[in-house]
């Protein structure tokens, strides 16, 4: 017995999930994507089985629904996927923000349906690429990296399981995390980083003097404004800040009064506390690169997984097993 895995989106992370998989031979991985070029790319990489253009024939006989999207495309694509879906599925998002997917699939999933987040962590390999879209995707993507799942109270144990499982077979460990915290990591983490570079950006370049400006600028302007283009499409930032609004309004805030401290300090001429701010801001950077590249911290940390890989529950997720069946027997 095969398990559907739907990808819905086939950017990096979709691809580099079917990617991942490719070696369950029990699992038929159908991508559906509204963008042909993506499709045409996902399919040349060996990232689905087949393609399904018609969302509602995509996701009619799945099993498992991955929805990675732009957070702008979710709530739209989960109502009109939910009427579909059948009798226990399972929806997993990947999206950077979780309270509103939580309480957009709580009112639109129909009794029996499940939802689970999962917020991918990336190899740190991938880290400084420099390239998106399904363009970036790696069978590795997401090995020695992280899962963060979120598990609402309406979730079964057996979505859940199947997200830790699922967590595994693509090489990641996996935590659990509360909705708000994970949004609200994410918002210093994630969305800050493109914030930033849009603020910056948009203080720089077609201003006064970016005629001359723009010769000069160099790699440290460079590395500060890739995110602008090599993250989030525009409508998905722009999503991901308003349904995140107040991490990220508390995230602003807070850079906002380090950089005031730090002009105060330019404007005494405190050379001591200015080299200790940019030193302690080195080190840290350092040590969190170290700390990255170990990527086994959730293990130390938690002492082991919260929920125990099984032979049991790698055969749900493969082949549709249920340790039920063999009480039965």
């Amino acid at each position: 017995m095969s398990t559907q895995m739907t990808i819905i989106g086939l950017g990096q992370i979709g691809a580099s999930i079917g990617l991942g998989l490719a070696g369950q031979k029990q699992i038929v991985r159908v991508g559906q994507d509204i963008e042909p070029s993506a499709v045409k790319k996902a399919e040349k990489l060996g990232a689905v089985d087949k393609v399904i253009i018609n969302l509602v024939k995509a996701v009619k006989d799945a099993d498992v629904v991955i929805l990675a999207l732009p957070v702008d495309q979710i709530l739209d694509t989960l109502e009109f996927i939910a009427p579909e879906l059948k009798p226990e599925t399972v929806v997993i998002d990947t999206a950077p923000v979780k309270q509103a997917v939580v309480d957009w699939a709580a009112r639109v999933l129909p009794e029996g349906r499940y939802y689970v987040g999962m917020t991918p962590v990336l190899n740190p390999v991938y880290l400084m690429d420099g390239d998106w879209g399904v363009d970036a995707a790696h069978a590795d993507l997401f090995k020695n990296g992280l899962f963060a799942i979120v598990a609402p109270s309406r979730s079964s144990s057996e979505a859940i399981r199947l997200a830790t499982e699922l967590a595994g077979l693509l090489g990641a460990e996996h935590m659990f995390a509360d909705v708000a915290e994970i949004d609200g990591l994410m918002a210093a983490t994630h969305l800050l980083p493109q914030l930033l570079a849009a603020g910056l950006s948009g203080m720089t370049i077609g201003q006064p003097g970016w005629l001359e400006g723009r010769k000069i600028a160099g790699r440290s302007f460079a590395k500060v404004t890739d995110p602008a283009v090599s993250a989030e499409p525009a409508a998905a930032l722009a999503s991901a800040a308003v349904n995140n609004r107040l991490n990220t309004i508390r995230v602003l805030d807070t850079l906002v009064a380090k950089l005031m401290d730090m002009r105060a300090e330019i404007e005494a001429q405190d050379m001591e506390a200015l080299e200790k701010r940019f030193e302690a801001a080195r080190q840290g950077r350092i040590n969190w690169w170290k700390e990255r590249w170990n990527a086994s911290w959730a293990s130390h940390e938690q002492g082991g997984s919260e929920t125990p890989t099984s032979g049991e529950w790698m055969g749900r997720l493969i082949t549709g097993y249920h340790p039920k069946d063999k009480k039965k027997k």
